[in-house]
């Protein structure tokens, strides 16, 4: 059978990664109203999502594109021991202002390794471990995500040339050699906390995010928003 590595160096096309889509829907949120649509990875069965602000770029420049890798304890709790929740309100917030895209990826929790795994790997960093060593404790990958379903996703709604909200250079690589083009990298900091400075040096020195973390930095635009939502939540 012909592997789709060796299908480039053929010269063939690639095959492109079996999804599906649902339809189209309103999605009011505190951040905005947005517009959602569901899609399946027919290979794996994960469910994803992708929520997009119903105007366009207004600015002729590529849409904003936010992957965004599911995380239960940040997303959803709030948890400080990572930025995902605070990274997640900040897209949003700049998606309903500047206009794209965040497809949220679920099964990727703990990058990949899953929700039972990510808390073990809690267990070791709180014995000593950087996030990247607790995971080679665990015998697991650093960074067990794909992207192939995202980068689908993408090409089938038409944005095959984003600008992507990361601080991580390994998607903008990753989606390039899925044949998304990136044409530029928009940071996406979110202030430190002393929970998770840590976590996030590792990911610098150890992971190229490109994260500044020495300089103080003044409160995002999606925090604000976050807090906000979360504080209507438990009422």
């Amino acid at each position: 059978m012909t592997t789709s590595e060796t299908r480039e160096e053929l010269g063939m096309p690639r095959q492109p990664h079996p999804v599906s889509a649902g339809p189209i829907v309103q999605l009011p949120t505190a951040f905005g109203d947005f517009v959602a649509q569901a899609w399946t990875d027919l290979a794996t069965g994960a469910e994803h999502l992708a929520v997009s602000s119903p105007t366009a770029t207004a600015d002729g420049k590529a849409p904003l594109v936010r992957l965004h890798s599911e995380c239960l304890t940040g997303d959803v709790f709030g948890s400080y021991r990572c930025d995902c929740g605070e990274q997640l309100a900040y897209a949003l917030e700049l998606i309903n202002e500047l206009g794209g895209t965040l497809l949220y990826l679920r099964g990727q929790e703990g990058r990949g390794i899953g929700l039972a795994n990510k808390i073990k790997a809690y267990a070791l960093q709180e014995a000593g471990f950087d996030t990247v060593e607790a995971n080679e404790q665990l015998g697991l990958p650093v960074d067990a995500r794909c992207y192939k379903a995202a980068a689908q996703i993408l090409a089938e709604m038409g944005l095959h040339e984003i600008r992507l909200l990361s601080n991580n250079p390994d998607k903008q690589d990753r989606l390039a050699q899925a044949g998304v083009k990136v044409v530029e990298m928009v940071p996406t900091e979110v202030p430190s906390r002393e929970q998770n400075l840590r976590y996030l040096q590792t990911k610098k020195d150890r992971m190229d995010h490109r994260l500044v973390l020495d300089v103080e930095a003044a409160p995002a635009a999606g925090l604000g928003g976050f807090e906000a939502g979360f504080e209507r939540n438990q009422d």
